[in-house]
């Protein structure tokens, strides 16, 4: 079972100020977001750290050097928009239309999350790259596995992944991507370390049964939750009944992505 984050906040409520505003410096980004935002991201490396064997601990360690895997996992998003890897502004997103399966809907042609991820883990797999060209590749693979995770990165085509449905959140506005990459995340309160320590009681049954599928799998998951995501009330104010409602799909996801990164990288690295 699930440890609701709603019981480590109360443990950590003496503490709620200063994670804040650590969750502030560290985690925001802007109103038009690619991603699980930052804070979302680290939390899935942090859980994915806990879960490497050591083989593969110490072959990440070897790649990223001084950077933490928690940290290297938001680097595909700060370098999508430099000339080197503008090519793989698409490879966040996949469009899977309501009723279909992603072999029968169109695909981009300049790639998806589902075709790029399947074909970097298949590169880390083979062997054949420079050392430059598997950082990358891994570095990409575990951004990736996050950003599917994410329901809303498996979008239907018609508002791009939920960026154009403007809401108000506890006030402020905001839209309903950024609802779920970031909001619901830092109305918490919590660091991405709290969050990975409160979301990791998970027994191991389930996180057996969650080490299963692959890329396909895991987007078609996300798409089984679109109807609790646009189930939106008539005014478009969104706040703590909308939070609650839906906070244990964003648990869920996350703790998913994270055992589900290390799962693919030690299927990569474990025997080395």
């Amino acid at each position: 079972m699930i440890l609701p984050v709603r019981a480590a906040l109360v443990a950590a409520t003496r503490a709620a100020a200063t994670a804040l505003l650590v969750a502030f410096f560290i985690g925001l980004i802007p109103a038009d977001a690619h991603a699980w935002g930052r804070t979302g991201h680290y939390i899935t490396g942090e859980i994915a750290q806990r879960h490497l064997s050591p083989e593969a601990a110490a072959h990440v360690e070897r790649l990223l050097g001084e950077t933490r895997l928690a940290v290297a996992t938001v680097w595909m998003d700060q370098v999508r928009s430099t000339e080197p890897y503008r090519h793989t502004a698409d490879w966040h997103w996949v469009t899977i239309p309501d009723g279909m399966r992603y072999e029968e809907a169109e695909h981009n042609p300049n790639g998806d999350v589902i075709e790029a991820l399947e074909r970097q883990i298949a590169a880390l797999k083979s062997g054949r790259l420079t050392e430059d060209e598997e950082r990358d590749a891994l570095r990409m693979v575990i951004h990736m596995i996050g950003d599917m995770h994410q329901p809303l990165h498996v979008g239907t085509g018609e508002d791009r992944g939920g960026n154009d449905v403007r809401v108000q959140w506890l006030g402020r506005s905001s839209n309903l991507h950024r609802v779920w990459d970031t909001d619901m995340i830092e109305s918490w309160g919590l660091t991405s370390t709290q969050f990975a320590d409160a979301l990791l009681i998970v027994d191991d049954a389930t996180i057996a049964a969650w080490k299963q599928g692959g890329p396909r799998d895991w987007a078609h998951e996300s798409v089984q939750y679109r109807a609790n995501i646009y189930d939106l009330p008539e005014n478009l104010e969104l706040g703590w009944e909308y939070r609650n409602r839906n906070f244990h799909i964003v648990e869920k996801r996350l703790i998913q992505a994270g055992l589900r990164i290390a799962m693919v990288l030690n299927e990569v690295y474990g025997g080395r």
